[in-house]
């Protein structure tokens, strides 16, 4: 009966997620994960704000969830601490690997219960993955190592003859690992500018997305708040295709070609308009785009212009 009962609230927790996700996105607020989901004529919570290793009341033996905390202003935490080749490491709960929330991450490896993972982006906000496994268990390091697994199989048990379980959760954490890296990246430089665009101030968030300055793949395209400019869709292609650049002053440029073009009011209030103006810069100082940065960038621009 307790694995039974364990189970169920296992998959009502994950069809849960899949319905906000599906609602919300793929970034959560931490009020619809602390007040959970009906089961059984009670309510379920998924995490709270306190403990990393949750286990709600409904549990008996192993957690439900596993919490990264968000950090702090741009102290973009790197991703390398976090991931390695053989999946996610996750600190024990204190020092003593007798302590019980210890004790039920590593039942639940024992018996390869999935659990949910969250990482916290910013403050209230958190990303969810699931099914996760705890894979590994290094009391030396106080921590454990944790794989995640395709959502179309949450829930079935693995096979004692299922050779292709380990290289297929090591692939998918490795994919998530990337869409986790986009989407901290998008939400904390749209935090940043106030959640408006820099160029036009467009306040709708489903609308706005973080721009590098230099891009991924650069080396220097870091995934940090000052190399990053809020935008809309309209101008973060603009921006991307160098129809738009940005001096290092912050000031708004627009390819001199498209500039002098006649077209209709779209490209004279969308694009044309902004030319000599200054973009909308965050309130807090650190998080300005770097000078550095937007003088390769700009440079770029004149260049392909």
């Amino acid at each position: 009966m307790i694995d039974d009962l364990d189970l169920r609230v296992r998959m009502a927790a994950f069809q849960f997620l899949d319905e906000e996700v599906r609602s919300i996105g793929e970034v959560l607020p931490l009020t619809v994960l602390r007040r959970g989901f009906d089961f059984d004529g009670g309510r379920v919570p998924l995490m709270n704000a306190i403990q990393g290793i949750f286990k709600p009341r409904v549990l008996r033996e192993m957690p439900l969830s596993i919490t990264t905390t968000p950090v702090e202003d741009d102290a973009m935490r790197p991703y390398d601490d976090l991931m390695t080749t053989d999946g996610l490491l996750y600190r024990y709960r204190g020092r003593d690997p007798q302590h019980p929330d210890n004790v039920g991450l590593r039942l639940a490896m024992r018996r390869q219960r999935p659990l949910v993972y969250f990482h916290g982006i910013v403050a209230g906000q958190y990303f969810p993955e699931w099914p996760v496994y705890i894979v590994g268990d290094a009391p030396e390091r106080l921590t454990f190592t944790v794989n995640i697994d395709d959502r179309r199989l949450a829930g079935m048990q693995p096979r004692d003859d299922d050779e292709d379980a380990q290289g297929r959760r090591r692939y998918v954490t490795r994919e998530v690992q990337y869409r986790l890296h986009q989407q901290a990246f998008r939400l904390r430089v749209v935090e940043a500018y106030r959640r408006h665009c820099a160029v036009c101030r467009l306040k709708h968030q489903e609308l706005l997305e973080a721009a590098h300055i230099l891009p991924d793949g650069h080396p220097r395209g870091e995934p940090i708040v000052p190399n990053g400019i809020a935008l809309c869709s309209l101008h973060h292609r603009a921006f991307d295709a160098h129809i738009l650049g940005v001096t290092p002053d912050y000031v708004i440029e627009v390819r001199p070609d498209v500039l002098t073009e006649i077209d209709g009011p779209m490209l004279i209030h969308g694009i044309q308009g902004f030319h000599g103006q200054r973009i909308q810069l965050p309130t807090r100082h650190g998080a300005w785009p770097r000078r550095e940065f937007l003088e390769e960038r700009y440079s770029m621009f004149r260049r392909l212009a």
